[in-house]
């Protein structure tokens, strides 16, 4: 039974990782969920470290930053090298599947073909941070946010020209894990 989940979401700078972190903690909020939403990037807009971490909870959250990464999503290598000493041993990692991964670790692994799904199914890889999304909302369960909440906060989050984009892009993550 879900209580609180503690995600960190990285990337370089231009994946949308920040985005994908508000998403989430705007559907937590519409679903009546404590939640928490930081953020930080290197200076280079694009191109640089970027990382934001959500932390969900059906209690007060006491402290803004995540302590346990219940979950940590990185899609570049330079991520995944960055923060995965942070990721709790019972931890679920999410990794696309450029990134190479050691193999004897404590967490479950996904590596998913994040990026190449985005371009390959929706013809641009700026919606891989939705895909992504579709990918962390499937393995947290339904019982954390509903699916109408999800996809309501990704279309009040994009622009209005690309919310069938990003909704299919989100529906392409979830595949990635139920199939």
């Amino acid at each position: 039974m879900f209580n609180k989940i503690e995600m960190r979401l990285s990337g370089s700078g231009g994946q949308g990782v920040i985005l994908a972190a508000i998403i989430f903690a705007d559907a937590a909020l519409a679903d009546g969920l404590n939640a928490i939403q930081t953020q930080s990037y290197g200076p280079e807009a694009r191109g640089g470290a970027s990382k934001a971490e959500v932390i969900i909870s059906k209690d007060e959250i006491k402290y803004p930053k995540v302590t346990k990464n219940d979950i940590l999503l990185a899609l570049t290598q330079k991520s995944y090298d960055k923060y995965i000493a942070s990721l709790d041993k019972d931890g679920i990692l999410v990794v696309d599947e450029s990134v190479n991964v050691n193999e004897d670790v404590p967490y479950k692994v996904y590596k998913l073909p994040i990026i190449n799904t985005a371009i390959n199914s929706i013809g641009t890889h700026m919606v891989s941070n939705i895909v992504s999304v579709g990918v962390l909302y499937a393995l947290m369960g339904d019982g954390v946010i509903s699916y109408d909440t999800m996809v309501s906060s990704i279309s009040d989050r994009v622009p209005p020209t690309t919310i069938d984009k990003n909704i299919k892009a989100f529906e392409e993550g979830i595949k990635l894990i139920r199939g």
